[in-house]
């Protein structure tokens, strides 16, 4: 009965990790970005540790999302308030009525942007207001930002589920570490995304598109570093359609393997006639009990 539920859940596009069930989140672009829709179940295959697995659920199209903004207030980002905003404002520009928003802005220290009773809002001009409350100022606890969020969206509805980092990408206040997100990150079902806001002139010493680029590799999100207003709003649409057009693909993992080892996850596409393709996924994940 577990398994069945599983798999109805995934029918109305939950992206999550059971012990029954994996779901991989996929997105396909061809040659020039462009989106490469009308695939079918049997364009792809699906390899766990080397070994390729059935697809047992097969989804695809627009779903309700479960979104998190860690927005970054530091000092470092002082200069920067007009782009973060522009950033956060296009963002949830493309929210529906379904979508649960939240967010976490950090400095010094992280926390939940809306009233502590608060968890989720639908209302995504709620969720702006909120976010720019928190004045620029102190140092960076990017780590710790991003470890909040993931730990929110455990509490998410079932959904796509996704995080949207804005940072310059340094951090120096941090109580966790960047091996304490990674392991989060890979139990976790969320895509992590950011749009990094560096600096036009050399760049500041707090600035890391690295370390930006890192925490979304693993996931199957991608680090944007827009340099005008014009580019902002358009990598963030560009995210937002990487969350609503997108395929699942769901598998039943090796029971063999122990449970709480970390599992890599290769997926292939083959499409007869569209030339070359790119494929971007979630790098593994940790199974959970």
């Amino acid at each position: 009965m577990q398994l069945i539920a599983a798999i109805l859940l995934l029918l109305q596009a939950v992206i999550s990790v059971h012990t029954e069930l994996v779901a991989v989140p996929v997105i396909v672009t061809g040659a020039r970005g462009q989106r490469v829709s009308g695939l079918t179940q049997e364009n792809f295959r699906v390899f766990e540790d080397g070994r390729q697995r059935d697809i047992v659920v097969f989804h695809r199209g627009v779903a309700a999302v479960s979104l998190g903004l860690i927005v970054d207030r530091s000092q470092s980002m002082r200069g920067k308030t007009p782009a973060l905003q522009a950033a956060v404002s296009a963002l949830l520009q493309s929210a529906r009525s379904d979508d649960q928003l939240f967010g976490v802005a950090f400095n010094d220290r992280a926390s939940l942007a809306l009233h502590r009773d608060v968890l989720f809002t639908r209302d995504a001009r709620e969720l702006e207001s909120a976010l720019a409350t928190t004045a620029a100022g102190g140092r960076t606890a990017l780590y710790d930002g991003v470890a909040q969020g993931l730990q929110q969206l455990q509490r998410a509805q079932p959904g796509t589920h996704a995080l949207v980092v804005v940072s310059d990408g340094g951090d120096n206040a941090s109580r966790r570490t960047y091996a304490d997100v990674l392991a989060l990150a890979r139990q976790s079902d969320a895509v992590v995304y950011a749009i990094g806001l560096m600096a036009t002139s050399p760049a500041d010493e707090e600035e890391d598109a690295g370390l930006l680029k890192r925490l979304c590799r693993n996931t199957g999100g991608f680090a944007y570093f827009p340099r005008t207003a014009d580019e902002i709003v358009a990598v963030s649409s560009q995210i937002a359609r990487d969350l609503r057009e997108q395929y699942t693909l769901g598998f039943t993992p090796d029971p063999k393997t122990t449970r709480t080892a970390y599992r890599k996850i290769d997926v292939t596409v083959s499409t007869s006639g569209r030339g070359r393709i790119h494929v971007r996924t979630r790098s593994g994940y940790v199974l959970e009990p």
